[in-house]
């Protein structure tokens, strides 16, 4: 009988690992084991290391789905290293090629009105960390998601750094060449423009894609059920392919 995957759940930047907690909860009814990490959002090259730490021992298959910068990160990892990824999932999040970074890809097409809402602490070495003022928060990332959430997800985000940002995918070759993808995203992403999401998942030539009518980019929140849905379909693909 084939080994069930585990399902490793990587935020992304202005995030923290409870926004999965939607997900985690209606994966956990069809008895699907999860792990929600906590990306530390300081440099590509670091958070893919971290990845590959924290579960590179699993002992079993991975699906690894990355939300916005996490993105960047699961594609990273999963291209050396990581032991059995059987399949990548993006929500709202960046799928890169060799050489691209998070901010090219933003940039790629209009739309993001992410740089407008940041502000940013000097660290050592010249190095910035960035987070969205809490005031812009709300309309900026969760547009869709309830207030009281809204406020809460604001004052708990974790910062990132302009490295991480900035820092383009050093693999050979990146993982959603050879590890089947799937897409999930929202109409009204104000971080990453739709039409980048969509040009993505088609570079990707991705197994499934799944476009939210008015979802925000704190999709994972305001539509758990779609994501969880997404991580399903991927984790029955993976499954038969083992078979």
């Amino acid at each position: 009988m084939p080994e069930i995957p585990l399902v490793v759940l990587l935020h992304g930047a202005f995030a923290e690992s409870a926004s999965w907690s939607g997900v985690i909860a209606r994966l956990r009814a069809r008895n699907v084991d999860t792990l929600a990490l906590a990306n530390p959002l300081r440099s590509l090259v670091t958070d893919a290391q971290y990845l590959r730490d924290a579960v590179g021992d699993a002992g079993r298959p991975l699906v690894l789905v990355g939300h916005s910068y996490g993105g960047m990160v699961v594609t990273e990892a999963a291209a050396e290293g990581l032991g059995d990824v059987a399949a990548l999932v993006y929500v709202a999040a960046f799928a890169p090629d060799t050489g691209e970074s998070a901010v090219d890809l933003a940039g790629r097409f209009p739309g993001s009105t992410l740089t407008d809402t940041l502000e940013s602490t000097s660290l050592v070495d010249d190095i910035d960390d960035l987070w969205i003022r809490p005031d812009a928060y709300p309309a900026q990332f969760a547009a869709d998601v309830p207030e009281e959430a809204a406020y809460v997800a604001a004052r708990t985000q974790r910062p990132v750094t302009d490295v991480a940002l900035n820092q383009a995918l050093l693999a050979g070759a990146p993982a959603w060449k050879t590890v089947p993808s799937w897409f999930v995203f929202g109409s009204e992403d104000r971080n990453i423009p739709v039409a980048a999401h969509r040009w993505m998942a088609e570079r990707s030539a991705a197994r499934g894609v799944d476009e939210v009518e008015g979802a925000s980019h704190a999709v994972a929140v305001s539509a758990p059920d779609r994501v969880a849905r997404t991580v399903l379909a991927a984790l029955a693909a993976s499954r038969t392919a083992a078979a």
